[in-house]
Parts: structure tokens; sequence; C-alpha cells
């Protein structure tokens, strides 16, 4: 048997075993896919997610209409409510067997389109992409198993059908970025299955990047300086009511330079609940705004 004939029969292997424990997300192509966690809990993407409730398809075709238990949006996962009958859940790979040059499968059943399964290796490991809302995600597995659109949220496996990872992000050029199944992801999963969402304050600007703020700010006269150019601010929001405005530049947060958008989002979440100091240049004065924040418990 030559190795060919030995990935093809791991494909088969998987896809007739463990594919049981891949579904679908929504019901239009390139929706998402998840995977059955425990009895009546899908784990998936939050980006896969709109809404409270949420349309699952299981592998043999049934659909059951389920309700978000709890999502991390800056963390990129959900775990979904439903009724998983007596679908299998996927046994967690080792912490340790996630390695540079390991061989893995890429499971994926997008919007409930029907299963796929390929193949592919770890290219690189501890890797950092950014959520849905922009904030970093660091640890990250980069493997080369291809994936069409709809596949995030679904499994990548080792050949004996551990699981290793929760595909998350494409990037392009043949790569693609998976969030570990290490007990990080455990942790997080266990308590968004018991509804802990997890809320950061959310400052309401649209920010733009630093290269583009120093081209702005020159094209209008001003002085170069590092900082977090506004080029938004949505209406109703903390930095609405604070009183920050389109073209204002974010020099410091919480008393701390903000050069980069890691910079605020730090000072975000240690401000939760509460308020952030932030000092702005406008034109080319310089002022010192305080955004007050919804409690812990409320939608910021």
């Amino acid at each position: 048997m030559t190795i060919f004939d030995e990935i093809g029969a791991s494909i088969r292997q998987l896809a007739e075993g463990a594919g049981a424990s891949v579904v679908g997300i929504g019901q239009r192509w390139g929706a998402g896919s998840g995977i059955v966690l425990a009895e009546g809990q899908v784990l998936t993407n939050a980006h896969n997610v709109r809404g409270d409730q949420v349309t699952v398809t299981f592998a043999d075709g049934r659909t059951a209409e389920g309700s978000v238990a709890g999502h991390d949006i800056d963390s990129d996962l959900a775990v979904i409510s439903v009724d998983t009958g007596e679908t299998p859940v996927l046994p967690w790979a080792s912490s340790a067997s996630a390695e540079i040059g390991k061989p893995l499968f890429a499971l994926a059943n997008p919007g409930g389109r029907g299963l796929r399964v390929t193949f592919g290796f770890i290219s690189g490991i501890e890797r950092t992409f950014r959520g849905p809302r922009g904030r970093r995600i660091t640890g990250s597995l980069e493997h080369t198993a291809p994936l069409l659109p709809g596949s995030s949220g679904g499994p990548v496996l080792d050949a004996d059908g551990h699981l290793l990872g929760i595909n998350t992000n494409r990037l392009g050029e043949g790569f693609y970025l998976a969030i570990p199944a290490d007990e990080a992801l455990r942790g997080r999963a266990d308590a968004l299955a018991r509804g802990e969402t997890a809320t950061s304050p959310r400052l309401g600007v649209a920010i733009a990047p630093g290269h583009v703020a120093r081209r702005m700010r020159r094209a209008v006269g001003l002085p170069d300086s590092d900082g977090l150019l506004i080029r938004e601010v949505v209406e109703g929001s903390p930095a609405a009511s604070a009183g920050l405005a389109s073209g204002d530049l974010i020099v410091a947060a919480a008393g701390q330079p903000a050069r980069t958008p890691d910079d605020l989002f730090d000072a975000l979440a240690a401000a939760r609940g509460g308020t952030l100091a932030l000092k702005v240049v406008r034109g080319t004065d310089e002022r010192t705004l305080q955004v007050t924040f919804a409690e812990p418990d409320q939608d910021a």
C-alpha cells in the first residue's frame, strides 16, 4: 500500500466515523460548520451565528433549530444548545500532539451542504490573527488542509479522529488557521455552554490604520503623531456620549500610549463596567475625555 492509499483510507475512515459529529450551521452556502461538543451542545465560530436561533444540519440530513447558549465574539467561539440525538461526540487529542509537520484532516459541512474531508499538515503553531471585532487571537495552529467557504467551525483531526482544533480563518495562499483544542478551549467552551457569554466594552469607533492616519493628517497640514485616528463614531455609543469625534487622534488610553489597536483593546478590557480616560488630539489641541461603559452584565 502506498502513502496515497493510506491517506485515502484514512479519509474514508474519518468520513464514516468522525464525519457523523460534524454539522452544518445555517441554511445557505457558506454559513458555517460545527462539531458536537457534548450531548445537546454544538461548538462553532461566533462569526457563524446570526441572532439567537440557529439551524443545525446533522450528517444524516436531519435539521433542528437550536439556540445560542453563549458566545464570545472576541475569541470567535459560540456554543449552540440543540437536540443532538444520538450523534457521537468527538474525542479530544492531547495538547502535546500538535506540532509542525504533523499530518491532519480537516472536516466540514458548509451550511449543511454535505461532508468534506481534506488532508494537510500543521505548518505553524502559536500563530496570531484578528477576530471578528479586530481583537488579537493568539496560539493558533496553521495548516495546509484545503477548505471551502463555510468550513469555519469544523474540526481538524489527527488520523485517529481526535480533535486537534477548530477551523476559523483563511490566510490565503493555501494556509488556514485553527483554534487549538487545548485546555483553554475546553474551559471557554464549557463556560459558553453554561450560558456565560463573554462581553467586552465596545467604544463605538472605527479606527484608521497608522499609516493612513499619518497620511490624512499630513494632507490637512497637521503634524505627524503616533496614535489611532477615529474615522467614524457610532451614534449613541460610549464614544459618542464622551464627545469623541471623527478626526480625533487617540494618543493614550488609561495613561498608557495608544499606538496600536491592541493597546486600545487592552485598555478597554481593563475598563469593563467602568470608565476609561482617553487622551486625544483634535487638530493641534490635546484633551482628555472620560468614556463611561455599561456594567459587565449589560451590552456595552
